[in-house]
């Protein structure tokens, strides 16, 4: 099971080519969909926030408003976020790609949005980056709800640029020309990955190989 790792920076057009992959009926990992399910389903992840970020969770519920203006600009309260989601994240993951290879499928994608930021390149075969112009780019990210210029600069300076992500990238999808131009990118790397066999995934055994990044 061949094993795809999808980011790009914000803006980018990473979920329109998510839902693409799925569309063509290659299983997506929605990173960001199953941080949102933690922190909505799980009680003990619940607790855990209650007990560093009060007031961040009312009537036992999370309020990521409040919760995202605490650790945006507060790298040590992000940090102590991250420790208390990614082990839970991870094992959604795991049991996602177990899933996959249980049903027999070629190849996944995992759509993670700080992909080389966590290192989470490293369990990848191949990784895709979507990329536009910036002035696409900023004209997506300031259509969306309650953007503003520092939030934006914010958002930009965890992530690594997009010249960095393109130059590390196994495959670049194009997203400033058209869905139409994306999906004949995106036919083309299914179609390509069809030739190649994993080299993280270890069939039968249901685990896959970490090794350092590049």
């Amino acid at each position: 099971m061949y094993i795809l790792g999808l980011t790009g920076s914000i803006g980018m057009g990473k979920t329109t080519a998510a839902r693409a992959f799925k569309n063509l009926g290659i299983p997506v990992y929605d990173a960001d969909a199953t941080i949102h399910r933690i922190m909505n389903e799980n009680s003990a992840v619940v607790a855990a926030i209650k007990n560093i970020f009060p007031k961040a969770v009312k009537k036992s519920s999370i309020d990521r408003v409040i919760l995202g203006s605490i650790v945006f600009e507060n790298i040590s309260a992000l940090k102590k976020l991250e420790k208390i989601l990614h082990p839970c994240a991870k094992a959604l993951q795991y049991k996602f790609m177990r899933c996959a290879a249980k049903n027999q499928y070629n190849m996944i994608v995992l759509d993670i949005p700080l992909l080389y930021e966590t290192k989470g390149d490293q369990f990848c075969d191949a990784v895709i980056v979507v990329s536009a112009p910036s002035f696409i780019q900023r004209s997506r990210v300031f259509a969306r709800d309650n953007m503003t210029e520092k939030k934006f600069i914010e958002i930009c300076n965890r992530q690594l640029s997009d010249k960095e992500k393109r130059l590390k990238a196994n495959y670049i999808i194009p997203t400033g020309l058209g869905k139409g131009v994306s999906l004949v990118y995106i036919k083309k790397i299914i179609q390509d990955v069809k030739t190649k066999n994993s080299c993280k995934w270890l069939p039968g055994k249901g685990i896959y190989i970490e090794t350092n990044s590049t």
